[in-house]
């Protein structure tokens, strides 16, 4: 697997990294396989993919406990990302909590949910206007300086809370939905980050699924369901563009998976896509995209296709939007 520089850190991590999300909680994205997890995550060492990103809020602390057996044996080889913000609210939900005060507490719980003594990227899950992002950011530097913490992130914060953020503590990483079906990021966040030296790392990065399945079956309590980009009538106006889609995978002999990730890739040279799964074969598949190199003319067609068929459907709903940062 190929490497890229974290940002400005000196750091090197795997060009493409492993979202965790699904792997240990039935809510994102159907039913969960633990052995098959287990295994994807072996598997992911096997290949170089050492870029991993998780979150306390996956499966209520799942996640990152389903993560420690594995890391537990191979710590070192692995480049450790969660994220802290959202918390419980007692109904089956989740509110959003990211005080100074929280921090501290936030980062000792999934380090011993995670069995290490050192998070690698420590990414604030979402920005909260009522609080300070300067107040935020200097209690999670307080980690880096007593060693709990190696780097911050940023996650769905808009260029103008990057640069608040930045003033007070670098900040290494700015993750982001990015992918040929969002590029939201391209007006302002990219260059801001180009700017700042920041990593962009891009989740989401095969929109969920949708651009290699544009009408797939969702279990009754996947995420997706809430999701205006997944309803049955949307679903059937992007069918166009996702077969566009396969035909130029098809002509170049690779995956559409492939292709989109190739195209991430070549955006700049510090983005980090980390496409989600918890399957082994599809796992194999995205770290594939690493050796794909498209060409100008390939590049122009996707460009002209996405141009011919725009993307319907808004990625949120509206509660989840009111939550990203802008």
């Amino acid at each position: 697997m190929k490497t890229r520089e974290l940002g400005r850190t000196g750091q090197s991590v795997s060009a493409l990294g492993l979202g965790c999300m699904s792997m240990a909680s039935d809510y994102a994205y159907g039913p969960s396989d633990e052995r098959e997890a287990v295994a994807t995550l072996h598997r992911a060492l096997d290949l170089g993919v050492t870029f991993w990103d998780t979150a306390d809020v996956y499966g209520f602390g799942a996640n990152e406990n389903l993560l420690r057996p594995v890391l537990a044996a191979q710590r070192q080889r692995v480049f450790l990302a969660t994220k802290f913000g959202f918390v419980a609210d007692g109904q089956g939900g989740t509110s959003l909590d990211v005080r100074p005060e929280r921090v501290a507490a936030a980062c000792d719980a999934s380090l011993l949910r995670l069995g290490t003594d050192v998070i690698d990227l420590y990414y604030a899950h979402r920005i909260d206007p009522a609080v300070p992002v300067e107040e935020m950011v200097g209690a999670m530097a307080d980690l880096v300086r007593v060693g709990k913490v190696r780097f911050l992130g940023l996650s769905e914060a808009s260029a103008a809370s990057l640069r608040r953020a930045a003033a007070t503590h670098p900040i290494a990483a700015l993750q982001s939905e990015y992918s040929l079906f969002t590029r939201d990021v391209e007006a302002e966040i990219l260059p801001t980050c180009r700017e700042l030296g920041t990593s962009l790392v891009a989740f989401s990065p095969l929109g969920r699924g949708l651009l290699t399945n544009p009408g797939p079956q969702l279990a009754e309590q996947d995420l997706r369901r809430t999701m205006p980009r997944f309803g049955e009538e949307v679903g059937d106006a992007n069918a166009p563009l996702v077969a566009g889609l396969h035909a130029l995978a098809r002509a170049k002999g690779i995956s559409t998976a492939q292709l989109a990730l190739a195209w991430l890739l070549r955006q700049d040279e510090h983005l980090i896509p980390i496409p989600g799964t918890k399957r082994r074969k599809y796992l194999e598949e995205n770290a594939g995209a690493a050796e794909v190199a498209l060409t100008l003319a390939e590049t122009q067609q996707l460009q002209e296709l996405l141009a011919a068929r725009p993307v319907a459907g808004a990625r949120y709903g509206e509660g989840a939007l009111r939550l990203v940062n802008r």
